[in-house]
């Protein structure tokens, strides 16, 4: 690892006491959150990350301060998107709004450990095989095009394996409970529908830390920089799920301006044998695509996400 083992210590401490200040102090109450409370929290969210960027600077240097503002600008991106299929899971189960947060809140603690340990194997891949990047940007460029085309997305939580298992282990209640996740009924221990939302969650942030983490691999191979901007990206999910359920026609053609940020990305890592594109052209190249995806939502909100 590039950075001593104190950065890493410290900064992990400081995101479990920003999540302590999250869960124990900001959110006590289970409570329906308003879109100006979630516009609030995600500017917040959105400023920490910034002065944590201008941290980077000071103390590591320019160079990595342009690439985790480029990593953690990928990650939010991608995560708007990924956004949209957490909607339709919480649609599927009839999780009630003011217990939502809740769920988003632990499935975040999941994707902190998931993202951890595909980030410190995918480097440890790349370091020892250079020509796994190959592959990885073949991937994304498949991803992207994939991305581009129409589509109907719908999720099928009773084929996700999990929920199964869960099913088969334990018996599960027909209601909710509030916002517990278990409860004791007639002698033994009872999942709730939040718990199986849950589980839906979490197995499907695999999936989306498949195609986020070779992504910002595209930029960097500093695991520092790869996992603080996956984590500053994620702990803003919550507050911009909620942002996002008001503001959806904002973005409708969100998908094409990812299908390009992913192309281009898996591009890049293609062509690194002949040309070396620069941090600075592949920052603006994101920031403008999101920008056009956005503008072209505001000009046409009309249009159904496919």
């Amino acid at each position: 690892m590039n950075e001593p083992l104190w950065i890493w210590i410290t900064f992990n401490a400081f995101i479990i006491f920003l999540l302590a200040i999250d869960l124990f102090v900001l959110h006590q109450k289970d409570k329906v959150i308003s879109l100006k409370e979630a516009l609030i929290n995600s500017s917040m969210w959105i400023a920490i990350a910034l002065l944590f960027n201008l941290g980077i600077y000071v103390f590591l240097g320019k160079e990595d301060a342009l690439n985790f503002l480029t990593g953690y600008l990928i990650e939010k991106a991608l995560s708007i998107d990924n956004l949209f299929i957490f909607i339709l899971i919480f649609k599927y189960f009839h999780t009630p709004k003011q217990y939502q947060h809740k769920v988003l809140f632990w499935g975040i603690i999941g994707a902190i450990i998931v993202r951890a340990v595909f980030i410190v194997f995918g480097v440890s891949i790349v370091s020892a095989f250079h020509w796994v990047l190959y592959l990885f940007g073949a991937f994304l460029v498949f991803t992207g095009i994939k991305m581009a085309l129409p589509q109907n997305e719908e999720v099928h939580p009773e084929n996700n394996p999990l929920v199964n298992l869960a099913k088969k282990w334990t018996s599960v209640t027909d209601e909710y409970h509030g916002n517990k996740f278990f409860i004791k009924k007639k002698g033994q221990w009872w999942a709730t529908p939040l718990f199986l939302t849950l589980l839906t969650i979490e197995s499907t942030d695999v999936i989306f830390a498949v195609d986020s983490i070779p992504a910002i691999m595209a930029i960097t191979l500093n695991p520092f920089i790869i996992y603080s901007s996956n984590i500053f990206a994620i702990l803003g999910l919550r507050s911009l799920y909620f942002a996002l359920a008001h503001l959806m026609s904002l973005f409708n053609y969100l998908n094409y301006g990812l299908a390009a940020i992913l192309i281009f990305i898996g591009m890049k890592m293609l062509i690194e044998p002949f040309i070396i594109i620069p941090i600075f052209f592949s920052l603006g190249f994101i920031i403008v695509a999101i920008g056009i995806a956005i503008t072209a939502s505001i000009i046409n909100p009309n249009q159904k996400k496919q």
